[in-house]
């Protein structure tokens, strides 16, 4: 599946406790596009619905304003931007929407604040 830096998905995550458990997710694409033209595997920003865990390096997607409704997410959710991992793309189940440049900025800025870069 071609994606795009942006592009909110749906994938099978695999539970961290090793059970080999998973649950269909919604994920962000933060990977550069001419690194998505390159491989087959891209980098993802779990979201998640839950707000209890917020921090610093996550960026709210309220459904509720205009930008959040580009994004497909059915909840307002919080994107993870420590929560990364590398999938090939043919794992993808869709892509569901695709976050504004607004938002993108903002999570340009929590993944300099993860990766403590200038």
């Amino acid at each position: 599946m071609n994606v795009v830096r942006g592009d909110v998905v749906l994938v099978k995550f695999l539970f961290s406790d090793g059970s080999g458990r998973s649950k269909l997710r919604p994920a962000l694409v933060v990977q550069t596009d001419d690194m998505n033209n390159r491989i087959t595997d891209t980098i993802i920003a779990a979201i998640s619905t839950k707000s209890h865990r917020t921090s610093e390096y996550q960026v709210a997607i309220d459904v509720a304003t205009p930008e959040g409704l580009l994004s497909g997410l059915r909840f307002t959710s919080m994107v993870q931007c420590e929560n990364l991992l590398t999938i090939d793309t043919v794992l993808f189940q869709a892509v569901i929407g695709h976050l504004p440049e607004s938002i993108m900025l903002q999570i340009n800025g929590a993944l300099k604040d993860v990766f403590a870069l200038d």
